[in-house]
């Protein structure tokens, strides 16, 4: 299994070393040939979604990203990721892969200064830290999204078909648990 991880800004890194953590090969993806290479999956990390649309943009990697996605690739998307897999964002209008029926909510939690840590609960995982930076939160999802987890009311992660959002960044704690539940679902998305 090989995994891309969309390294055009943000907590990239992060991820590929929660992957090496559960042996799982990974290679960045920072422009159109990177991403032609065979992968099973993509995370997309959190970081600062307009810069990542507007590299992803120049890069031309949008309309590949979103074919593959919509044909079936398992992607993961924490923060900006999610706000970039959203069908709809309701305080910005700018095009996206808007791959997943969902409706965010960006910087929900306030700006840098509003950032926070948790322990919540997570369909199927159990209770797991969450670190929120400048996160967004679905205020939305359409028929066929299962909600994973909620905090005060907010839904904070889902799963819709191929596709896993959080507005935390699981890559910034030690806890594993939900790159291997990403992991897990591609696993059993190629049997």
């Amino acid at each position: 299994m090989i995994i891309a991880i969309l390294a055009l800004q943000g907590a990239f890194e992060e991820h590929q070393k929660m992957l090496q953590k559960l042996g799982v090969d990974s290679f960045l993806v920072r422009n159109l040939s990177d991403w032609n290479q065979p992968k099973d999956g993509l995370i997309i990390p959190g970081g600062e979604s307009t810069a990542m649309l507007r590299i992803a943009k120049d890069e031309n990697l949008l309309e590949p990203i979103r074919e593959e996605i919509e044909k079936g690739l398992p992607v993961f998307g924490t923060c900006a990721g999610m706000i970039l897999l959203a069908k709809e964002v309701d305080n910005d209008d700018r095009s996206r892969l808007a791959t997943m029926d969902i409706t965010v909510h960006r910087n929900a939690y306030g700006r840098q200064l509003g950032s926070f840590y948790v322990e919540s609960d997570f369909k199927g995982i159990g209770t797991i830290p969450m670190t929120f930076i400048r996160a967004p939160y679905i205020c939305k999802v359409q028929e066929g999204v299962d909600v994973l987890s909620t905090l005060d009311g907010h839904i904070i992660a889902a799963q819709q078909g191929n596709q896993l959002v959080c507005s935390f960044h699981p890559e910034l704690n030690d806890d594993i648990r939900v790159h291997e539940y990403f992991v897990k679902r591609i696993a059993a998305n190629r049997k």
